[in-house]
């Protein structure tokens, strides 16, 4: 089955480091706020949070009660990190298997271009046909989302 990709792409004066920082404050995870029919996050919180980052698991809430883990599966702090999301609730977990996020740094003059890419993982031709659509609605919520967080 093909994957389906969504690749976003933002400027800020924000380090490397202090997004990774606002990528573990859970309480920042909340201004993540959806798009048309993609819920917001209404709470995250770590599942497991292990002392060398890879490995933690961050139980997500959204703000149609759905729910879904997103666990650390790379963290180099100054190029690339990585998120897979699994154990989704109802009714995603009928149309993917998993999403991969990554996250990658480039430092150009004095800003951080982060590119942040989202690979999705249909589960048979109705998971495809599916998310295809619902994939660039969440293009628009990641360009916003970025928006909110990193415009300093």
């Amino acid at each position: 089955m093909m994957t389906i990709q969504i690749k976003t792409n933002f400027r800020t004066k924000l380090s490397s480091k202090e997004i990774g920082e606002y990528i573990l404050d859970t309480n920042q995870w909340s201004k993540f706020r959806g798009y048309a029919i993609i819920p917001g996050i209404k709470k995250a919180s770590f599942e497991i949070r292990t002392n060398e980052i890879v490995g933690s698991k961050i139980r997500v809430i959204s703000d149609d009660n759905s729910s879904y883990i997103e666990e650390i599966i790379e963290w180099d702090i100054f190029n690339r990190i990585a998120l897979k999301f699994t154990d989704f609730s109802p009714p995603l977990k009928y149309l993917a298997s998993h999403f991969i996020e990554t996250i990658e740094f480039q430092v150009i003059s004095d800003e951080t271009e982060i590119s942040r890419m989202i690979t999705m993982y249909p589960k048979g031709i109705l998971g495809w046909l599916i998310l295809t659509p619902i994939s660039k609605l969440m293009k628009r919520a990641l360009i916003k989302h970025m928006a909110i967080l990193y415009s300093k």
